[in-house]
């Protein structure tokens, strides 16, 4: 007579990271109360990457905390982090995972959402067609910078927000006279949600961009003349946009100017820039590892509590957007 085999119907939940932002997936797993997986990554002499489990996964939800971006201090580029997310998840694929979850707090790409002109990819439609190619269960991601990109996956988007925990940091500073000041136009919804949320007032900047990565601002819609004003975005690249608001903000009267932003990308001759403008304070939050060198005004919290939850609830099948009271929807 055949036995039957006893099924342990316990979910097994394993968590490992890539060499984007170690730092943010230890604060994860602390929070969780796991340890990190151990993972072999490396990259050969001739920039091959590699990776290998150091364990069974089979049958396990594996998450892979892995935002798409260089990290100096571990040599990887952005490119190295997006091939080695894919090599992540197919490794994890072809170890029997049950579910495999790409955790990418920021999607590299992001601004490459539409053809601008003649003869463009859309390589955001390019990053999530490789994700599910590669056998992604399901994507989170935090403050993306535009919607549609959620249409480029088939497979389930989680998108998550930084907007509860920055306005809560301004609201403890228990700032006077408030204006939130929009950079462009295609932010004044997000601008507006922040203005709401810390009883500021709104003010638009108007931009111009006659070619990528250079910004132009020409003048202020509202009133900030002796406000203190919180220059508000999605993310911060080479802070050209940033100094020039800054720039125009000042020049037309505000008394104080701080600087939010969930991605801290600071690429280029960004802390150049930061430092020419000024700010009194720059918040972001640790999606992306800070370059060495960051000026003192930056001040970083840390999303790995929002992660953490968001991470909880699908493991244990919940709802996502409770984490943010339904209010992770896109502005």
């Amino acid at each position: 007579m055949t036995t039957a085999l006893p099924i342990d119907s316990a979910k097994k939940l394993m968590l490992f990271s890539g060499r984007a932002n170690p730092e943010l997936s230890a604060r994860i797993a602390g929070k969780l109360g796991v340890e990190l997986g151990p993972c072999t990554l490396k990259t050969f002499s001739n920039g091959e990457v590699y990776c290998r489990y150091g364990e069974s996964i089979r049958g396990a939800d594996v998450f892979i905390i892995q935002p798409i971006c260089g990290n100096e201090e571990t040599g990887i580029t952005t490119n190295d982090a997006f091939f080695e997310l894919l090599a992540m998840i197919d490794a994890a694929v072809g170890a029997s995972a049950h579910r495999v979850i790409a955790v990418c707090p920021w999607l590299a790409y992001s601004r490459q959402d539409k053809k601008s002109a003649p003869r463009e990819p859309i390589s955001a439609r390019v990053v999530a067609r490789c994700l599910e190619a590669v056998g992604a269960d399901r994507v989170l991601s935090m403050d993306l910078h535009a919607g549609q990109i959620q249409g480029f996956f088939n497979v389930p988007m989680d998108h998550m927000t930084a907007l509860m925990m920055l306005t809560q940091y301004f609201q403890d500073l228990q700032l006077h006279d408030l204006v939130v000041v929009a950079p462009d136009a295609g932010r004044v919804k997000l601008n507006k949600k922040f203005a709401s949320k810390i009883g500021a007032e709104l003010a638009i900047l108007d931009k111009e961009r006659p070619a990528q990565q250079v910004a132009e601002i020409g003048y202020v819609i509202g009133d900030v003349k002796g406000k203190t004003a919180v220059l508000v975005d999605d993310m911060i690249d080479t802070a050209g946009t940033l100094r020039a608001a800054a720039e125009t903000v000042r020049e037309e009267g505000a008394a104080r100017i701080f600087a939010a932003a969930t991605h801290p990308i600071f690429s280029g001759k960004a802390y150049e820039n930061l430092a020419a403008a000024n700010f009194e304070q720059i918040v972001v939050t640790d999606t992306l590892p800070l370059r060495p060198g960051a000026p003192d005004v930056i001040k970083q919290l840390s999303c790995a509590e929002l992660l953490t939850d968001s991470i909880r609830r699908i493991f244990t099948d919940d709802s996502v957007s409770e984490v943010f009271g339904g209010e992770n929807q896109l502005f």
